[in-house]
């Protein structure tokens, strides 16, 4: 930025000749003393990037292609120096370089590649659970057709290899310690399941892990239990996935929780609406969808402890399907997580938003700042699923969780390397309980 010149009112021309050559010498110093337009570790001027405020956004990528709907962060490669630029302006600029991670403040990953979604976070332990540096979305319907043919498309594929490349270049660019990454109903159920995944570490260099249901439910729970009610004794967890529905039934103490029983039934938003369709969705087919649930739920129902009583206390769902519901009903103009996580919906709630989405056809359900094009044909298989839970266990408050199993694993992660909830200035202890939160 130019110096900024107060101008009396009173001087002449000389005056304004003899301020314009200081000024041009001023730019000349400061080229030949900073180099001009060189740049900093061999990156050229042209890398720097205007950038938004390192609060409020996760990670840059690097390598991301224009127009990717990941989420962007304030971080560069490098910072050019530009001409008559003031020191102090170019060190506040440097402080938008590539994060340098201490060893001692180690960089975790979680990865999540579902029937629907893959999505990605980066977090690093802070105090009280963790905080995330970085995520990425994105819809990839990896599972699309699955339910019919039995294998992965290679459209789906070539989608989905595009979507974790994105994702590669993110867990290099933060300098990842340590991650997990798993896949999960999609990949189980194709019978190139395996090939597929080979393919992935031959093009982008993950590694990912195809997970049986029992760890899902289990990360699923690790990922949204710190959202249980303080005074809660029982809660039903269940998590609406794209492929498969798992629900996990917890008896809650001082201590912590315990898993007393769970199920996955393997039934999602997408095997759903391939059945019944997703586009136009008559009365008929919702409630077909209901009928189709509705039985695995009882079976499930009836395993239940007698311990731990005939209805939970509260229900707690951590999925798509609830979190679109709850946005619907806030009336929210576009999604705002802060709202959504950890808000309580009751089942008059649910059926209200279900009703109003039955009598919308899909243009008018993908006009909803909080579904879209994207999920306007699942959004109703995933709310037939809910009115079959709410079936068998009526009445109950649901609390929405915008978390899961991405959460549950950097969770795992860091109680497994006792860094949970260590970040700087933490004088806690590490949780043990699986109760972590995010901040």
């Amino acid at each position: 930025m130019p110096d900024r010149q107060i101008v009396d009112a009173n001087s002449g021309p000389d005056d304004a000749r003899k301020g314009a050559r200081r000024r041009h010498r001023k730019r000349r110093r400061a080229r030949q003393g900073h180099g001009g337009d060189r740049a900093l570790n061999g990156v050229p001027p042209k890398a720097v990037q205007q950038t938004a405020s390192a609060e409020t956004a996760p990670a840059a990528d690097p390598g991301a292609k224009p127009g990717e709907p990941e989420v962007r962060d304030t971080r560069q490669a490098g910072v050019a120096v530009k001409e008559g630029e003031r020191p102090a302006q170019r060190r506040r600029r440097r402080r938008g370089r590539r994060p340098r991670q201490g060893q001692d403040v180690p960089v975790y990953g979680a990865l999540d590649l579902g029937t629907n979604n893959c999505r990605l976070l980066v977090a690093r332990p802070a105090p009280g659970g963790f905080k995330v540096i970085d995520a990425f979305s994105r819809i990839v319907r990896l599972g699309e057709g699955v339910s019919r043919t039995g294998r992965l498309s290679e459209a789906a594929m070539d989608r989905t290899v595009e979507a974790l490349k994105v994702c590669a270049r993110k867990l290099a660019w933060r300098r990842v310690s340590r991650a997990r990454l798993i896949a999960t109903e999609a990949c189980r159920a194709a019978e190139n399941g395996a090939e597929f995944i080979a393919r992935v570490h031959e093009e982008t260099g993950l590694r990912l892990e195809i997970i049986d249901r029992e760890t899902e439910a289990g990360l699923a729970v690790a990922g949204s239990a710190s959202l249980i009610a303080p005074d809660c004794r029982s809660a039903l967890v269940f998590d609406i996935g794209g492929g498969s529905t798992e629900l996990m039934w917890l008896t809650v103490g001082e201590r912590g929780y315990d898993i007393a029983s769970w199920t996955s039934m393997p039934l999602g938003v997408v095997t759903l609406a391939e059945r019944f369709g997703g586009f136009t969705v008559s009365p008929e087919n919702f409630e077909g969808m209901v009928s189709t649930v509705t039985p695995l739920l009882t079976r499930f129902a009836e395993t239940v402890p007698e311990t731990a009583g005939d209805l939970p206390d509260h229900l707690l769902g951590t999925s798509g399907t609830v979190t679109t519901i709850a946005g619907v009903h806030l009336g929210l103009e576009r999604y705002d997580r802060s709202r959504v996580d950890g808000c309580w919906l009751s089942a008059h709630n649910v059926t209200t938003v279900t009703e109003g989405l039955l009598a919308l056809d899909y243009e008018g359900r993908a006009s909803s700042p909080c579904i879209g094009h994207d999920r306007a044909d699942l959004v109703l298989a995933g709310c037939a699923i809910l009115a079959g839970i709410q079936t068998i266990w009526p009445e109950r408050r649901i609390r929405v969780a915008d978390r899961g199993l991405r959460e549950g694993i950097l969770t795992k992660l860091m109680q497994e390397d006792g860094t949970f909830g260590t970040g700087p200035g933490s004088r806690r202890r590490p949780a043990t309980n699986g109760r972590g939160t995010q901040r």
